[in-house]
């Protein structure tokens, strides 16, 4: 890649899934962000496409949702993978008014005040996750510690008994890994089949559960059909623990590799809620969001068309200088922060009350028990233009 400069600039391949393994995407955003923030970017296996990297422009338009829809797709996919079955049927994928009807059956489970009763439930889970951890002394972080907790309280949330969260548990690790395409789209078709299932019977036997409401649910009069409650469970399934999962890893990694802001969170426990803003900020796990323009649309002089798909780049958002002192420094103490890494507007993350409270008391459990954790070996960063972080994360965790 060639060096960052005004008079030689990079080149820029935002889709190229080793540019976020092995290579360094901030140089691309960086570069763009000084000297072209709204950026076309020409078609590959992928059709051509906006880029914004400024905050700023990204958080215009993640407010204006009548002008940069939802409804078609929220992640550029290759035109030989066609259109997103869930477009404008999942909470994800849809616009104003279906999306907050959508938003509205599902809100309460992830209210402060929800998330605070679960606490305990939370508690519960961490101690188990750690333990298993501490038992196996050497472990993935990612695989072992990070992706258990958000997935088995989002399995607890949705009514999925407790006998199952292993299955579904390695569908998911099968279905959202970096592994065989084949094996991936299997993985997902199962957890698609054990969602038919479920709600086919929460539909008959309704309790007190995410998917119960879903399958018992009517919006303007009208039941959802089995199949938009099939996708909005994936859609649930996949939005409470993939995120969570990469961004606490990608915390943990970051602390290991500044060792002195764990020992000043260690020192000052009362810098837990800012440290996980910050490890928000500091991973985006979201590589990108993407719109679609509804109307032409003109941001700092460049003409956005009808149609056509503008992408922010929030990795570059929450690193922009004008807005963040020293943006390249991990700093767990950072006031004010208000990142981008869980979105903004009317398609903020539903999640991110209870994906706080998880990565909290996580941190805090290794904390007030005095787990030490040390790299085993180099991690292995996720080959994805989708999310970015850890893939692998060998450690090893030992009680001081």
């Amino acid at each position: 890649m060639q060096t960052e400069s005004a008079e030689q600039p990079p080149v820029i391949d935002l889709v190229d899934p080793e540019l976020y393994a092995k290579g360094d995407p901030f140089v691309q955003w960086r570069w763009l962000r000084a000297h072209q923030p709204v950026y076309w970017h020409e078609p590959t296996q992928y059709p051509g496409f906006w880029v914004l990297t400024r905050y700023d422009d990204i958080r215009a338009a993640y407010r204006d949702a009548a002008a940069f829809s939802s409804a078609q797709g929220i992640l550029l996919r290759p035109e030989s993978h066609g259109a997103d079955p869930g477009g404008g049927r999942t909470l994800a994928l849809t616009d104003a008014p279906r999306h907050r009807q959508l938003r509205g059956l599902v809100d309460g489970w992830f209210s402060l005040r929800s998330a605070r009763a679960m606490e305990e439930d939370v508690q519960s889970v961490v101690r188990q996750v750690v333990d298993d951890a501490l038992e196996r002394g050497t472990c993935d972080f990612v695989t072992d510690v990070a992706a258990r907790l958000p997935l088995y309280v989002i399995c607890k949330m949705m009514g999925i008994p407790g006998a199952d969260w292993e299955k579904l548990f390695t569908l998911t690790s099968d279905a959202f890994g970096a592994g065989d395409p084949l094996t991936r789209r299997l993985a997902h078709l199962d957890i698609l089949g054990y969602f038919e299932a479920l709600q086919a019977d929460k539909a008959k036997n309704p309790a007190d559960d995410l998917v119960s409401v879903l399958a018992t649910a009517s919006v303007d009069g009208e039941r959802l059909s089995p199949d938009d409650v099939i996708l909005n469970c994936d859609n649930l399934l996949v939005g409470g623990s993939e995120n969570t999962r990469i961004a606490t890893a990608g915390g943990m990694l970051a602390f290991l590799r500044r060792p002195d802001q764990w020992q000043l969170l260690s020192d000052s426990p009362e810098l837990l809620p800012s440290a996980v803003e910050e490890v928000l900020r500091w991973t985006s796990t979201a590589t990108h969001i993407m719109r679609t323009a509804t109307r032409a649309v003109e941001i700092r002089g460049r003409r956005i068309a009808a149609g056509d798909r503008v992408t922010f780049w929030l990795p570059s958002a929450n690193r922009d200088e004008s807005v963040f002192e020293d943006p390249d420094r991990f700093d767990i103490r950072r006031q004010p922060n208000r990142h981008l890494a869980l979105g903004f507007g009317e398609h903020f993350c539903v999640g991110s009350v209870l994906a706080r409270v998880e990565m909290r008391l996580l941190y805090g459990e290794l904390l007030s028990r005095s787990i030490r954790v040390t790299l085993e070996d180099e991690p292995t960063l996720l080959s994805s233009i989708v999310v970015n972080g850890p893939e692998r994360l060998p450690v090893r965790m030992t009680a001081v």
